[in-house]
């Protein structure tokens, strides 16, 4: 598993992540929410003895049981089901900073729960997220999480914990003598990539794999970003397409772990934007009812590639923050439906009204869901002067 050394080198790379997101570092008597599963107890103590000794105010919360999130959904009713604690909005009004480790003690235990009691709950705590979102955008406020290895995550991955454990040091180049040299290397090198991609004048992208054969418009006033630190590991670089443009075919070949259910080969049909058709190889009913949450749940919110050259991830890790990272022999793409990211906007994302994001095509929904193809694939910017050329191909940026 992970020594004392590996957990300090963690810390170090996720106080690098909190303040790389925010573009400031962390200031006296800033306050920052630091929650954690029970599993990650040791790294979240420690992440807790580094902020007091910044002058930070570190608010801690353990998530909820695996037990307890089940007992929730099966027995709500829907006053239960839609209630907001006292004081939750109000802390979140003034939070600066916010780490999540990762490290549940299963993946499954929803899979009976009617899948549309769990959409109804996240509709109806939108309105906290909102409030990050916002207050991420004026700069007030910024966040990021990680994985810690458990059991459950080790079967699931169909591997043992201590190779599990020595993925996810390798993943986060933890095992680096200096892990947050290599990550601000990794963030100058993909910086310079998301320049080139801003340059063209991009009317469309065409997705072409195996099972997928995509058109995605990246619209109005768009910026390609990544890498960013909100994620540990992270290597992707994403833009919020204008979710209008969308047509033709996706194709999830990697597995989904989402809300407690387990989803395989997912396909889905778009047109005019929206999903029109949607098969699974398993979970389809899940899958099906999770885009019918809200009316942005079957849009686009993201088009996201990952350049094989950085990501050292090259096993599924039953774990979205890992698989939509994963590198491989070809790198992957995914798409995410539901909400947008108001930071591919290539303006000031606190001038955003809502009335903007509509009129520019930013998808709204209380859904976020990665869905990765790690197949062979050609990605083809058609530019608005009506040449063509090749932008993502082996694996990597051309």
């Amino acid at each position: 598993m992970f020594t004392a050394e590996n957990l300090e080198k963690y810390a170090d790379v996720l106080l690098w992540g909190l303040a790389t997101a925010r573009k400031a570092a962390l200031r006296k008597n800033e306050i920052v929410l630091l929650q954690y599963d029970q599993a990650a107890l040791g790294l979240a103590e420690i992440l807790y003895a580094r902020l007091m000794d910044r002058g930070i105010h570190p608010v801690q919360r353990m998530i909820a049981t695996f037990g307890m999130e089940k007992s929730f959904y099966a027995k709500a009713n829907r006053a239960q089901l839609t209630f907001i604690a006292p004081g939750e909005k109000e802390l979140l009004r003034n939070i600066n900073g916010r780490i999540f480790i990762h490290a549940p003690e299963s993946l499954t235990h929803l899979q009976d729960i009617d899948p549309t009691k769990i959409g109804k709950a996240a509709v109806s705590r939108k309105s906290l997220r909102d409030i990050l979102n916002r207050r991420e955008e004026q700069g007030s406020y910024s966040w990021t999480l990680c994985l810690f290895p458990t059991g459950e995550l080790a079967r699931q991955a169909k591997m043992s914990l201590k190779l599990y454990a020595a993925q996810v040091i390798k993943g986060c180049y933890l095992d680096a003598d200096n892990p947050v040299a290599e990550w601000k290397r990794i963030y100058r090198e993909i910086t310079a990539i998301k320049k080139r991609l801003g340059a063209l004048a991009v009317k469309y992208y065409h997705i072409e794999s195996a099972g997928t054969d995509l058109r995605i418009t990246p619209g109005e006033r768009r910026k390609w970003a990544g890498v960013s630190g909100h994620n540990i590991p992270s290597f992707e670089v994403f833009v919020s397409p204008d979710w209008r443009g969308t047509e033709g075919v996706y194709f999830a070949n990697l597995p989904s772990f989402r809300n407690g259910n387990y989803v395989e080969d997912v396909r889905i049909t778009f047109a005019k934007g929206k999903a029109v058709k949607v098969t699974a190889g398993r979970g389809e009913e899940f899958v099906k009812k999770q885009l019918a949450m809200d009316a942005g749940a079957s849009a686009l919110g993201e088009f996201s590639l990952t350049d094989r050259r950085f990501s050292r991830i090259d096993r599924f890790m039953a774990e979205t923050l890992f698989d939509e990272n994963f590198g491989g022999p070809e790198g992957n793409c995914h798409v995410a439906l539901g909400s947008s990211y108001s930071d591919t906007f290539d303006g000031n994302p606190a001038r955003l009204t809502q009335a903007m994001k509509k009129k520019l095509g930013f998808n709204d929904s209380a859904l976020h869901w990665d869905l990765v193809n790690t197949e062979p694939k050609v990605v083809t910017a058609h530019l608005k002067d009506g040449k063509k050329m090749i932008v993502y191909e082996n694996g990597v940026f051309k």
